[in-house]
């Protein structure tokens, strides 16, 4: 009897930390950094983004599944790019296009993340 009251509380624990983990983002500003940190060039200069930057863009696009690491990623893209003020807001936005990639949120500055799904 103890026993599958140890196995049922083991398995309540694990459904528990489940679900608490589902609605939080896996997604740090570290990787995103990372992941456009190739892309300032183009970000600050215009022309054709780099092998490299939209390579990082596809990681990101990849990193970010969920609406809380497409949130995550969306906030960690506007702090990085307020500490770079000389972005440009129209390469930024085209960077995915540029690249082929579809990224489920705005590449902006200006972008809402709570509107994100």
């Amino acid at each position: 009897m103890m026993k599958r009251a140890v196995i049922s509380v083991f398995v309540m624990l694990a459904m528990f930390q489940f679900v608490v983990k589902q609605g939080q983002a896996a997604v740090t500003c570290k990787q995103v950094d990372d992941a456009l940190a190739a892309c300032v060039p183009y970000l600050t200069n215009g022309g054709v983004p780099s092998t490299p930057c939209c390579n990082g863009v596809g990681e990101l696009r990849n990193s970010a599944e969920t609406t809380a690491d497409r949130q995550a990623a969306c906030n960690c893209v506007k702090q990085a790019a307020a500490r770079i003020p000389t972005i440009k807001e129209d390469d930024a936005a085209t960077l995915p296009a540029k690249c082929h990639v579809q990224v489920d949120f705005p590449i902006s500055k200006n972008t809402n993340c709570e509107d994100i799904h």
